[in-house]
């Protein structure tokens, strides 16, 4: 796969835009919404400029169809930021680069990270993305020499996230769901948006709900199996909600059951973490190993121990054919897993 494969369907074009002129004898107004064009007829040419412009809360950055080879960053500062494309297509805005945790970087001072990978991170509250793709293109056959091969595509952190929309394109670690400290359980919703990769593509520690999206994994051209994992969650202990899929479907491009639903990351860095991961109501398709499903990361981790469930999850891929490998919820306790529970007084949904 090249870039140009990854990016398949996803065109960039210009269209034009009117600016209201203020009524005449009005008091001047700060304006509160920017137009990125790549062009030159907007605010501004790179949606970090126009990032950086939005002074508080509420603003809105508009950006138009192209595709826009950047690094963004959404500083805490920025609270209640809406970040949209113009057309309600996510494929006509696309905001891609090309970091990997392994890449030097340009300063000399070492790699980037797995964070520091990221295509687009936020850490600020309130944050609202919708109508666009974020992406990140780096392949690891171009560079054989690099063995740290996540790249991300949107670091997240900040409580009240919201993805309406959205397209997240890459490999190995495509969508950090993470929270602004280990013992601050930050909430991120994400509503019919397009997930792909191939090792660990969803994965932190988050309470993320996901509903009515898509999990894709894509082709790989290796010769082992499990060729990837969709999620990865590394849910701190005292959290009760980790990550949530409802109403979603997981497809694949790959054979089938070369893949696995998922596996439990304790980091390092939090080795008392407790992954906690719901899919419920979900179609699965014939690419996830339906005898075997779940992995481990770290034989000293088992996924056994961990906080995996299903609930009433159709196809090909969610048949129960050895039950100790699926657990499966109760009536009961499904009740205590619905966006509700994890999301609590925020209502995202609402609007959607």
């Amino acid at each position: 796969m090249r870039r140009r494969t990854l990016l398949t369907g996803i065109a960039g074009g210009l269209t034009a835009v009117g600016v209201t002129p203020a009524p005449a004898l009005a008091a001047p107004r700060r304006r509160r919404v920017l137009h990125v064009r790549p062009g030159g007829r907007g605010d501004h040419t790179t949606v970090q400029a126009a990032v950086d412009a939005a002074e508080g809360p509420g603003w809105t950055v508009v950006v138009h169809p192209g595709t826009y080879r950047e690094v963004v960053t959404v500083p805490a500062d920025r609270p209640g930021l809406t970040l949209r494309g113009a057309t309600g297509d996510p494929r006509d805005v696309v905001i891609v680069y090309d970091n990997a945790n392994g890449t030097p970087k340009p300063d000399g001072s070492g790699t980037y990270g797995t964070a520091g990978s990221a295509t687009f991170t936020s850490a600020a509250p309130g944050l609202t993305v919708r109508d666009l793709t974020l992406a990140n293109d780096w392949l690891r056959a171009d560079h054989p020499e690099i063995t740290g091969t996540q790249a991300v595509a949107a670091y997240l952190t900040g409580d009240r996230t919201h993805f309406d929309n959205v397209w997240l394109l890459a490999h190995q670690d495509t969508l950090f769901v993470d929270t602004t400290a280990l013992d601050v359980f930050d909430r991120q919703y994400f509503h019919r948006c397009h997930i792909e990769g191939d090792v660990d593509f969803v994965f932190g520690r988050a309470t993320a709900v996901f509903e009515h999206c898509r999990f894709h994994t894509v082709r790989r051209d290796v010769d082992f199996t499990p060729k990837g994992m969709v999620f990865a969650p590394s849910t701190a202990r005292a959290n009760p909600h980790g990550i949530l899929a409802v109403h979603c479907r997981v497809t694949s491009a790959a054979e089938d059951g070369a893949y696995k639903l998922a596996r439990p990351w304790v980091p390092s860095y939090e080795t008392t973490a407790w992954p906690s991961l719901v899919v419920r109501d979900t179609r699965i398709g014939p690419g996830i190993d339906a005898e075997a499903p779940y992995t481990n990361m770290r034989e000293a981790y088992p996924w056994q121990t961990m906080r995996f469930a299903e609930y009433r999850n159709t196809g090909p891929g969610a048949a129960v054919t050895v039950p100790e490998n699926r657990p499966q919820l109760t009536r009961a306790e499904a009740r205590s897993h619905t966006r509700e529970t994890y999301l609590g007084d925020w209502r995202p949904y609402a609007y959607a």
